[in-house]
Order: C-alpha cells, then sequence, then structure tokens
C-alpha cells in the first residue's frame, strides 16, 4: 500500500491518461444536457442527435480543437478530484473499520460506500472552479452553440473573469451540484470495482493482472454512470448559467423536468456512457499500475521506519 500522498499522485496520473482519451465524448455529453435548455420538446432545436453524430458534427465543423475544448481545465480536475477519491479512499476506510470494528481489515460494504463518497465529495470541492471553466469552454461554439455562450481565451482566462466578474461565489457556483453528483459517483466506484474484483476471483477463477482490472473496471463503470447522470445533467446547466436562470440544485431540476419532462435529466446518458466506461476502465487500470510504480519509487526512498507503517 502506497502513503497517502502516493496514492494520490498515483490517482491522478491515471485520470490525466484516462481524460486523454474519452475528453470528446465529455464534450458531446455537455452539448446535448444543454440542448433544448427550459425549451419543450416541441420547441427545442436537435443540433446534437446523438454520441456519433455529435462527434462528426464538432470534428466537421471546429476539428480536434472543438472536441478538446477546456482539456487543460480537466487535467487539473481529474488531479484533484481522482488524487482525492484514490488517496483518501483507503485511509478512510480502514480508519472507519477501525473505528467500528476494531479491525482495519474488515470489510463492510456501507463503511466503503461512505469512504467512497466522502473522499470522492472532498475531491469535488476542491476542484469545483476548475470543473466550472472546463464545462462553459465545452459548451462554446461558434458553428452550433447551445446554452449559455462563454468566449473564454482559455481556462486561466475564464477563472480570472469568473473570479473578476462573479467573485468566489461565482467560482463555486454549483458546488452543491458537484458534491453530490460526485458523492453518489464515488460512492459506488470504488466499491463496484472492488467487489467485482473480490467475485470475478472467487467465482471465474480469475487471476491478478489487466484482465481482471478490464472487467472489474467495466462493471464498475457501468453503475456509476446510471448514479451519476442525473445529478450530471443538474451540475451542467448550474454550471454554465449566468445570472439566476436556478435558484439551486431542486430549483433547476423542478424547471428541467417541468419544461421538458422527466426523461431530461437522462440526456446525453449515452455519451456519458461513452466516456465514462473507458474512462473507469483506464482510470483504475492505470491506477492499479501507477500504485505499483509509486510504492517501488517509495520503497527507495522512505525510510524503514516510515515502510514499515504503510
Amino acid at each position: 500500500m502506497a502513503t497517502t500522498l502516493g496514492a494520490f499522485i498515483a490517482g491522478g496520473i491515471a485520470a490525466c491518461g484516462a481524460v486523454t482519451v474519452t475528453h470528446p465524448f465529455e464534450t458531446v455529453k455537455i452539448r446535448l444536457q444543454l440542448q433544448g435548455e427550459l425549451q419543450s420538446k416541441q420547441e427545442a432545436p436537435r443540433l446534437y442527435r446523438g454520441v456519433f453524430h455529435g462527434v462528426t458534427v464538432i470534428s466537421k465543423n471546429e476539428g480536434p480543437k472543438g472536441l478538446f475544448r477546456g482539456i487543460g481545465a480537466a487535467y487539473v480536475y481529474q488531479m484533484i478530484l481522482n488524487g482525492c477519491r484514490l488517496g483518501f479512499y483507503e485511509p478512510l476506510r480502514k480508519g472507519v473499520t477501525a473505528a467500528i470494528f476494531k479491525d482495519a481489515n474488515v470489510q463492510s460494504l456501507g463503511v466503503n460506500i461512505f469512504s467512497g463518497a466522502a473522499s470522492g465529495i472532498l475531491g469535488a470541492a476542491a476542484g469545483s472552479p476548475f470543473f466550472l471553466v472546463k464545462t462553459r469552454l465545452q459548451s462554446f461554439s461558434p458553428f452550433l452553440p447551445v446554452g449559455t455562450q462563454h468566449g473564454y481565451k482559455n481556462a486561466f482566462d475564464g477563472l480570472r473573469q469568473i473570479g473578476g466578474n462573479e467573485g468566489i461565489k461565482g467560482l463555486y457556483r454549483g458546488v452543491g451540484a458537484a458534491m453530490v453528483r460526485t458523492g453518489f459517483g464515488s460512492s459506488v466506484q470504488l466499491p463496484t470495482y472492488f467487489f467485482a474484483k473480490r467475485r470475478l476471483v472467487r467465482h471465474l477463477e480469475m487471476k491478478e493482472g489487466p484482465a481482471l482490472h478490464l472487467a472489474s473496471s467495466a462493471a464498475s463503470g457501468f453503475v456509476v454512470c446510471c448514479v451519476m447522470h442525473p445529478p450530471d445533467t443538474i451540475m451542467s446547466r448550474l454550471y454554465n448559467q449566468t445570472g439566476n436562470l436556478y435558484g439551486g440544485v431542486f430549483d433547476c431540476f423542478y424547471k428541467t423536468v417541468k419544461t421538458e419532462g422527466l426523461l431530461a435529466i437522462y440526456k446525453g446518458f449515452f455519451a456519458h456512457l461513452a466516456r465514462i466506461l473507458p474512462h473507469t476502465i483506464l482510470t483504475l487500470s492505470l491506477a492499479e499500475q501507477t500504485n505499483k510504480l509509486i510504492r517501488k519509487a517509495e520503497n527507495r526512498i522512505l525510510p524503514a521506519g516510515i515502510k514499515e507503517k504503510i
């Protein structure tokens, strides 16, 4: 087991590798979620008609730059979020388990879910300004705009403008929705990953290695998407708004469902699935490898007394 700092670094590096591959689907997902915002089905134009149509249209009109808008902010956010999520999960789980059961090695589903949610919420709160500016950069299109448009030059220009015009409160607009969204996703991501991993080893006698990591990650990714998508849609809309279009999480949910119907909170679901499955597979699979590298590095540089404690 790597130190908390080591696990934080390993988790962040793994997530950045994953986001490089999946970022275009995230861009499509956000535009699908914002498409037809607070318009009835009859009034709403369908500029993007699904995952692959979205990728094709954006590529044709904006090139690779359009698909990878906000990638810099995404890297910073992923370092913070997944660094916290993968770095603090085990220390939290062991600490809470030891406090309740007097044995840190006991496996408790409730404690695992709590630890996953808590570590994810910490990361979401810390990285919220970067996800905010990422969302606004990805929603911008000079050709087929959806939602409110923000003409930021880059992530730093976006942070500067938001901070200057809206203050600290503006930078943390929608943080409540982000914490709910990530709490939902994190509460199931690692517990379902380790649950699937244990079951595959026990019932299918799979051996430790890439195939086991891939299968466990795929199972985890599907569950994460199902649980996380509705609050993800609410978060995207809260992040992208300017002014007071929505008063908060519940107001956004109410207005969206009332105007667009219940299924509106599942807009962009398949784009999200196309992103989250490879993202989860890559993040968790790469995390296994980066953790091994971090542990090797720590074994070389850490004093013997510290190594005995981790």
